[in-house]
Formats: structure tokens, sequence, C-alpha cells
């Protein structure tokens, strides 16, 4: 007697057994039930049913019919796991995009991804916007820049204000500049000398220099940082002189200008023709000038000469301080200021 081979695998699937006894019911019309008996994938009657006129045999059902009586138990358990999957999804996604704080400090590179977040801050302004530009120079192109990014926001009530160095106010663009934005919605004051470029938005929003060049910029929003900025804005805002009024002259009755004796105090400070220059916002050209003009007025020899001479006419306050090497009897070039 022969024992029945062992299945190794459950019933949602025929075996290669199984397909053959199914081949050969199609074939014949019928097989006998005993020869399916050792098949337990065929038992569940997805390819096989009893024959209605012979106990002992079995008919096969269409094969359209077997195959979707097979498949309708695996694509339940599809659905049944799709449908998990979207309620974990619905479940957790939430909760990691509320668990994500907001991304506080954003380095921008590129003039153009510097400036169209700039625009976007701008168009989001509701209360003031506040700014910091060193250096004198403005081009016929940023100043149209600027203006057509500040017109849109006075129009809408945000208040402007503007920090540029004193050399600015010689400045013909900077002065039409501010001839076309209305006055009780833009102030613009002026300072000596001016940190690095910054501007605040709102004071949710501040933008900085990220490098010497310009071609990358820090966004700042962490609330800490931004209002430490703001803190530093008003600092310089107090002491700045309104463009409206006339800068402070040097001291009663001295021989030299304002804009002299700034040079006068960076020189006896230490600093390079260039460094003066670059804190002044004016062209290393124009600080020669002005140096050339101090020595003139005060008949100095010499750079060195001109340092001790600084102190003892009372222009400068303060020790003298030796001047560079690298300006020590460097003769000055001739030229008008700036």
């Amino acid at each position: 007697m022969t024992l029945p081979t062992e299945h190794g695998h459950g019933g949602s699937e025929p075996c290669d057994e199984a397909i053959g006894l199914y081949t050969q019911a199609l074939t014949q019309g019928s097989i006998a039930r005993s020869a399916a008996a050792h098949v337990p994938c065929l038992a569940d009657g997805a390819l096989l049913v009893p024959d209605p006129h012979d106990s002992l045999r079995l008919r096969p059902v269409p094969p359209t019919a077997g195959l979707a009586h097979l498949l309708h138990p695996l694509a339940r358990q599809v659905l049944d796991q799709v449908r998990a999957i979207d309620l974990l999804a619905k479940s957790l996604v939430p909760l990691t995009s509320a668990n994500r704080g907001p991304v506080l400090l954003v380095t921008l590179h590129g003039r153009s991804a510097i400036q169209a977040s700039i625009n976007g801050s701008a168009h989001d302004a509701r209360d003031e916007i506040l700014t910091i530009q060193p250096g004198s120079t403005r081009t016929p192109e940023q100043l149209q820049i600027a203006l057509s990014g500040t017109l849109p926001t006075v129009a809408r009530g945000v208040r402007v204000r503007h920090i540029y160095q004193h050399s600015a106010r010689y400045s013909t663009g900077l002065r039409e500049y501010v001839a076309q934005l209305p006055s009780g919605l833009l102030e613009v004051r002026t300072v000596e000398r001016a940190i690095d470029r910054l501007i605040v938005f709102d004071r949710t929003v501040a933008y900085l220099p990220a490098d010497p060049d310009g071609s990358a910029a820090l966004e700042i929003r962490h609330p800490a940082l931004v209002r430490s900025l703001a803190a530093i804005y008003e600092t310089l805002w107090a002491g700045a002189t309104p463009f409206t009024q006339h800068l402070p002259a040097a001291l009663p009755g001295a021989p030299v200008t304002a804009v002299q004796q700034s040079i006068a105090r960076l020189l006896v400070d230490g600093c390079t023709d260039q460094a003066a220059a670059e804190k002044l916002g004016i062209s290393i050209r124009t600080c020669r000038a002005h140096i050339a003009k101090l020595m003139h007025t005060l008949d100095a020899t010499s750079r060195t000469h001109l340092g001790a001479l600084l102190i003892r006419s009372g222009i400068v306050e303060g020790p003298a301080a030796p001047v560079p090497a690298d300006n020590a009897n460097r003769p000055a070039t001739p030229g008008q200021p700036g």
C-alpha cells in the first residue's frame, strides 16, 4: 500500500500536483475523488467541486472562476494592509510634523536667493523695517531695487528706518531716493561709523552678511538673536544724526571739518589709510585727500609729526599713537574730497 505524500504548503495556492490534477479534470471532464484526496490544496473547492451525478467523482470549475476564488483572500489581505498603513500614517505623520521645530537659522547662497528671501519678508512686513547700510556708494540700480521694495511697504503703512554713514549724505541718488518716500513713514539717520549691513523685519526675522563679498547671507528667526540685533540697532539709532539736520561741526573754532576730525581720530588710533577709509565709508583717494589737508593745516612735515600735532592742537583727545609704518612719510594723493 502506498501512503500519500505529505504536502509542505498551505492551501492558499495550488501546487504542481494540484495543477496537474485540475488540468486532467478539465481534459476528461472529471476525476476520481480518491485521486484528489491526498492533495489538500484541492479540498476547498476552488478548482474541483463534487459531481452532482456521481458522488465518487469531482468536476473542474471554469479557470476564471477558480482564479477569482484563489485571489479573493489575497486581495483581502492586501486591502487590510493598505488600510493599516493608512491608519498609521494618519496617526503618526502629524506627530512627526509637530515635533519638528521651526528653522531658526538659514544660510542663503547667491544674490538672487538672498534678494528673493528679503523680498518675501518685506512683503509680509506689517509693522516696521530697520536697516543699516554701510558705505557711501549706491549705484542707480541698487537704489532702484531699494525703492521698488520700499514703496509697497510704506503704502501699507509700514514704518521704515535706515541708518547710513555720514559719507552717504553726499550721494545725489540717495537724496532722490529719500525724496520719493513719505517722510511720515521713512526716517533716515547717519553715523560716522556703522556696523555691517543689517535688515530686521517686524523684529521677527533679520538678515546679516555671511561672507565679505555679499554672496551669502544669514536669515535669522531665533527670537533672542533678533531681539539682540534690534537692540543694537536702537542704540545706533539713538546716537545717529537725522538726515535732515546738518552734521555737527568739529570743535568750535577748529580749523578742520567733521570728516577730517573723524579721520584724525582713526589715524591716532593707529588705522592705516585703507582702514580709515573703510570705517568711514569713503574711498581711499578721498581719505588721503583729507589727510593731505590735515598735514597742510597743521604744517606737519611727516605722518609721525602729524600724529603728535593732532593731539597738541586739541583736534583729537588722548595720547598719540605711532602712525603705522606703511603710512610713514608716504606722500598724500592730491585731490578734492568726493
